[in-house]
């Protein structure tokens, strides 16, 4: 927490980086000596999905190290957008980087993946048929404004496009979530098989949202060496990502899980406000901010920011598991 003392006065620009060249220099700087120096590593592997994190995060390593050691790993499923590799191959081209494509629906067969979680849709929707249905799974949006928990639901989409949802049931929604994990964890083990094999080192792409309330996916996408963007809101990506001259499209498009077969945004799924929002409140919140000040900069009232405040400390306390180191016995 930041001293009293020291506090800025709370306002919309409170995040905007005011040097981003100075900024950009100092990640570059420390990703090239946490490689070369640290880790002894030759390069950095990392996983590309046209989404912002990751290809800032290439940029960045580009950089630091040169685009010839730098590899850049595209892991589609049958289920992955198409919009997320054509970018992917997009973003490679313009930082001359070398790409390998490694389609995981295979792994995810042999795990089950695909079969565990349609068995616990199953139950939720008897007619639900993989072959011609999408699903996704969500979190509703009033338990910002409540002191209750977060409900998760389940949508699935039938062939004319119909959407019905309903209230997933705890045992259901577990096993969605533990057979959906398996994605993540498949492409780390492709990543760290590529790091081992060039002695390169997995450069990670969470954001400081993903790590702090918990949207990663325990040794799956939380699986890596380092994380140069991890202390970034997700609007400071975005400046980055205009200093670094990330293609149009991938600035534009709206960020997404890419886990599930229908379309569904990052704030559907576990965020609950849009991200620009959700930048300004989450610094109020970690630095000590009073909720009306912040309701007050941000148009909502004291009530509201407080019962924010409460949903960002109730997801830290739930998602703490994954954070955590093995424990030793002493």
């Amino acid at each position: 927490m930041m001293e009293i003392g020291n506090k800025k006065k709370f306002s919309k620009d409170i995040l905007v980086i005011k040097d981003i060249a100075l900024a950009t220099e100092v990640l570059i700087q420390q990703l090239k000596e946490d490689i070369t120096i640290h880790m002894k590593r030759r390069g950095a592997i990392i996983g590309i999905s046209g989404g912002i994190d990751s290809s800032v995060t290439l940029a960045l390593a580009v950089k630091a190290l040169g685009p010839e050691n730098v590899l850049g790993i595209m892991m589609p499923e049958k289920e992955s957008s198409s919009d997320s590799l054509r970018l992917a191959k997009g973003l490679a081209d313009q930082f001359g980087v070398r790409t390998l494509l490694e389609n995981i629906s295979g792994s995810l067969e042999g795990f089950r993946c695909y079969e565990r979680r349609d068995e616990a849709i199953q139950r939720v929707f008897a007619e639900y048929d993989p072959a011609t249905y999408k699903c996704k799974i969500g979190i509703n949006q009033t338990g910002l404004n409540t002191n209750l928990p977060p409900v998760f639901y389940l949508t699935i989409v039938d062939p004319q496009g119909t959407e019905s949802r309903k209230m997933i049931p705890v045992k259901e929604y577990l096993q969605i979530v533990a057979a959906s994990n398996f994605k993540q964890r498949s492409r780390m083990c492709i990543l760290y098989y590529h790091s081992e094999a060039n002695h390169y080192a997995v450069v990670g792409t969470a954001n400081k949202h993903e790590i702090e309330q918990g949207f990663f996916v325990k040794h799956g996408d939380g699986g890596v060496d380092m994380l140069p963007i991890g202390n970034l809101y997700k609007s400071q990506v975005y400046q980055f990502a205009d200093y670094l001259g990330i293609p149009r499209d991938i600035i534009n498009r709206t960020p997404t899980s890419d886990t599930y077969s229908a379309e569904q945004t990052q704030e559907e799924f576990f965020f609950q406000l849009p991200f620009r929002e959700m930048d300004l409140i989450w610094y109020g919140f970690e630095n000590g901010y009073p909720a009306a000040e912040v309701g007050e900069v941000m148009g909502k009232t004291e009530d509201e920011i407080s019962h924010i405040y409460q949903n960002f400390t109730r997801k830290q306390k739930t998602t703490e598991y994954l954070r955590m180191q093995p424990l030793k016995h002493y």
